[in-house]
Formats: structure tokens, C-alpha cells, sequence
């Protein structure tokens, strides 16, 4: 039984209560015995994978599947855990942005892809350690202002950080914390290569959709990296009187994806970071976001596509397309993915293709930028297939960066 269900039959059972209507013989003790096995199985599955212990994981992984647990619903409970993912020697939390953007993937796959992707993740958050835990305190009862998170960085305090991010969340919302530590890291991109945006910004989004969950796995993993950053002042938005364009973004991308390699790619991932959560902002703070990401990126011109090719017959079937992905081949699968841009089916069809490849590729030891680049190259096709000097572009930046590591782990 998957939460969902256990949801469903626990409704059953509160509308026979209210209702006086006698409950089938053994149906809570049927009910509450299945959730209480399922939870037992998934706290085997964390302990595992704080533990470092790779083939106790694949294995009670592969007994959930095997018991008929939904894969997406394990996906969703690994949320404490994965919040504590680190990946040194670098101090991003890139394991947590990755979660995130499994969520946005999720949408080009069919049920039966959803198995393999999950483990490919799970893997990877097993062999990395983990943050220590930060015991939880209570809210505090003075009003909180974003000074003193500020003020608590400064002082590398982590628990005091948490506490305070926490308690500004309860009193002055969810947006209104985004909004501020997201100008507040915009200070630091060419210190964080763009981080200390895009990591931010899908940890904020991961939390967006758990309006009645325990946030403080996430409090403590934003307090942690802000304080280890030394993301502690707020840059003051510059008054401009240049008018933004109605959409500056493919003119950004154009510049983004000029170029090949980890820094170039950053650049992408960070714009598409950025357009994710640009409804927090008014003009003044978009245009600072973006002259913040321009000085991030320093001297990029804008570029003619990097590659020039024609876009190659549809493959017939997800066979035909993994036998050209697994070439490594980047000028190739960019011009089978030109020719399936060009509908909604074949956009779709493309991300699931992607995604499903690169699961399939995994070895046990992939860079999560494999994922993060992918979310950002699938976003770029998604919005502006219609021009390809942009969507092109940013399909082969992400191909060739994966492409030259996975020719590198073979």
C-alpha cells in the first residue's frame, strides 16, 4: 500500500465512523498493518543509505519494488534524507537540487519508467555523506527580521541560522523567505559558480510542495551552506532606467550556452534557476538578477548556434534512439533531438528518450549534473523549440558536457 492509498482507506474508514456504519471485519487492522509494514521498509531503506551501504539499499529498494510499492511514493519519503546529501570536496548542496528537479523530469516518463530513475538516485545519495543532523528548536517568539539571519551567518552559527530561517518562514511566509535568500545569494555567484542561486532555488521549490511537512531537514541543509559560503550581506538592487525586454531570456540562453564545459554549463543551469522562481521578484530585482547573472558570466557575446545540423529522421522506438545515445556521440543525438522538437509529442517524447537513457547509462557513480544539466537543457527545448539556435544550443552544451564524462567513467 503506497501513502496514497493508505490516505484513501483511512477516509474510508473516518466516513464510516461519522456515519455509524459498521467497518468490514479486519479492515483497520488490515490497513494500519500494511502502512506500518510499508514504513518499516522504508526506515530499513534509510538506514541503509545513511550507512553507506550500497548493496543493503539496492537490495530492500529492490524488495519494495518487488513487494508492489510505488516507486514515486519512495521517491517522495526520501525527502529528509536526501536534504543532508553532500558532495564534497564542494560544499553545494547538489544532491538536493537534484531531488528537486527529478520532480519536473518525472512529468516526460510513463509509470513503468519511474522504477529505474529512482534507483539511479537512491544509489547516489547512499555512497555520499551526509550532513550531520541539527536538533530541532522551537520557533522563536520575537519577530524575526532577515538582519539576523544575516548577522547569524556571519557568525558561521548553523543552529541559530535554522532556527531563524524557521522561524521567518512561520512568521513572514514562504515566499517572502525565498524572495530574501534569494537576493541574498545572488550576491555570490562568481563565488558559488552560480550556486548559491540554483541550488537555493529548488530546495525553496522542493519545500513549496510540502506545505504540511517537516521543513527542518531543509532549514538546516540552506543554514549550513550559507553559513559554509559566507553568504551573509544582500546586495542593494542598482535603479536602472534600461527597460527590460518583454522576454530577455532566449537572448540570455544564447549567451548561457556559449561555450562547453562545467563553468559554461553552470551558466545555464543558473538562468533556468533564476526563471524558475522569477515570479518572487518585481522589475527592479529581475533586472538585478539578471545583471548579477551577466557579471557571473563576464564576456559572452551572444552566438550564432554552435552547431549547424539538419534535424535527422524521428527514431522509430526508444531501442533505436539509446543504440545513437550510446555512441556518446553529441552533434548526432542533437540532431535526432532537432527533428522531434519540433511537436509537443516529439518534445515529450525526446525528454522521456533523455531521461530514460541516462538511467540506463548509470554505472553507480554519475556527476549530478547529469541530471541538473538535463532539467536545464529540457526547459530551454520546452519553452523555445521554436527557435533553434536556442533549444539547439542548449541540448548539445548539455550532451557534450555528459557525453566527454561518460566517455571519461567507461
Amino acid at each position: 500500500m503506497n501513502r496514497r492509498e493508505f490516505v484513501k482507506v483511512s477516509a474510508r474508514w473516518a466516513a464510516c465512523a461519522v456515519s455509524g456504519m459498521a467497518l468490514p471485519n479486519g479492515f483497520l487492522k488490515n490497513a494500519f498493518a500494511q502502512k506500518e509494514d510499508m514504513m518499516t521498509d522504508i526506515d530499513g531503506l534509510l538506514h541503509a543509505m545513511e550507512m553507506k551501504d550500497s548493496a543493503e539499499t539496492d537490495r530492500r529498494l529492490k524488495k519494495l519494488y518487488d513487494e508492489g510499492y510505488d516507486a514515486w511514493e519512495i521517491h517522495l519519503l526520501l525527502f529528509p534524507t536526501v536534504q543532508r546529501v553532500l558532495n564534497p570536496p564542494f560544499i553545494n548542496p547538489h544532491l538536493p537540487k537534484m531531488y528537486a528537479i527529478n520532480r519536473e523530469l518525472k512529468s516526460y516518463l510513463k509509470k513503468d519508467d519511474i522504477p529505474p530513475m529512482v534507483r539511479f538516485e537512491v544509489m547516489e545519495y547512499t555512497r555520499r555523506s551526509k550532513l550531520e543532523k541539527l536538533k530541532k528548536t522551537g520557533l522563536l517568539k520575537h519577530t524575526v527580521s532577515f538582519l539576523e539571519i544575516e548577522s547569524a551567518i556571519s557568525e558561521k552559527d548553523k543552529e541559530k541560522t535554522a532556527t531563524l530561517i524557521a522561524t521567518f518562514h512561520a512568521q513572514s511566509g514562504e515566499e517572502e523567505l525565498s524572495r530574501r535568500l534569494l537576493l541574498l545569494g545572488s550576491g555570490y555567484l562568481s563565488n558559488s559558480l552560480g550556486h548559491s542561486i540554483s541550488c537555493t532555488a529548488f530546495i525553496l521549490q522542493e519545500m513549496w510542495v510540502r506545505k504540511k511537512e517537516d521543513l527542518w531537514p531543509a532549514f538546516t541543509t540552506l543554514a549550513d551552506y550559507f553559513c559554509k559560503g559566507k553568504f551573509q550581506h544582500t546586495p542593494v538592487p542598482e535603479t536602472s532606467h534600461d527597460t527590460i525586454a518583454d522576454d530577455p531570456v532566449p537572448s540570455m540562453l544564447l549567451q548561457t550556452t556559449k561555450g562547453g564545459g562545467i563553468v559554461n554549463l553552470h551558466h545555464t543551469i543558473t538562468l533556468y534557476a533564476m526563471e524558475r522562481v522569477r515570479h518572487l521578484f518585481d522589475e527592479q530585482e529581475y533586472g538585478h538578477m539578471l545583471r548579477a547573472l551577466v557579471s557571473f558570466m563576464g564576456e559572452k557575446d551572444v552566438m550564432q548556434p554552435e552547431i549547424n545540423v539538419p534535424g535527422a529522421t524521428h527514431p522509430e522506438d526508444y531501442s533505436s534512439f539509446y543504440e545513437t545515445y550510446s555512441e556518446l556521440d553529441a552533434k548526432t543525438v542533437t540532431a535526432i533531438a532537432k527533428g522531434m522538437i519540433t511537436s509537443s509529442q516529439g518534445r515529450r517524447l525526446l525528454g522521456r528518450f533523455l531521461i530514460k537513457s541516462l538511467c540506463k547509462a548509470y554505472q553507480g557513480d554519475y556527476d549530478p549534473h547529469y541530471v541538473t544539466g538535463l532539467g536545464s537543457a529540457l526547459w530551454a527545448v520546452d519553452r523555445y523549440w521554436n527557435r533553434d539556435s536556442v533549444a539547439v544550443n542548449a541540448l548539445y552544451q548539455y550532451l557534450d558536457y555528459l557525453f566527454e564524462g561518460l566517455r571519461k567513467s567507461n
